[in-house]
């Protein structure tokens, strides 16, 4: 499949509020490997094989194990992660499909127990962020397989 158009360069503006958000992001406290597991799983649920491939190399560049990238679309079936990173999935799910959401008040609760006001706000702004990533490489089929894990700004 080839790509239909680059919109990293037709709207450098565009792409550029993006990632002043992915920075911020990178600088909110919540934890590098927390985001990354967010980023892969709501692009599990998009089918957005551009950020797969993406955060799947930025985690385990990161120190993320390959049981546990294995395992994250069956989460909630394995032991591998931890009740922070569980309410955080799910939270992950519930915005992702946020038709099917329908305001979940125990998931809430179960996140509010894990995460600070400010931490809830940032890990939503992190999954919008990725869900946008994902409209985006999507419908303009980004390639997937040829980034690598660099320094600087994340993107995506």
């Amino acid at each position: 499949m080839s790509p239909r158009l680059d919109f990293f360069k037709i709207s450098p503006q565009g792409v550029a509020a993006l990632r002043q958000l992915e920075g911020y992001l990178s600088g909110c406290g919540l934890e590098q490997s927390l985001l990354e597991l967010v980023k892969t799983r709501a692009s599990q649920i998009n089918g957005c094989a551009y950020c797969l491939d993406m955060h799947t190399k930025d985690a385990r560049a990161a120190g993320e194990t390959e049981q546990r990238l294995y395992a994250l679309a069956a989460w909630r079936e394995t032991p591998f992660f931890n009740e922070r990173e569980r309410a955080a999935l799910a939270w992950t799910e519930a915005v992702t499909r946020v038709s099917e959401m329908h305001d979940d008040d125990a998931l809430y609760a179960e996140l509010r127990k894990r995460f600070s006001e400010k931490e809830i706000v940032d890990l939503t702004f992190a999954i919008v962020a990725i869900n946008g990533w994902n409209r985006l490489a999507i419908p303009f089929r980004s390639p997937a397989g040829s980034y690598q894990p660099r320094g600087g700004a994340p993107h995506g």
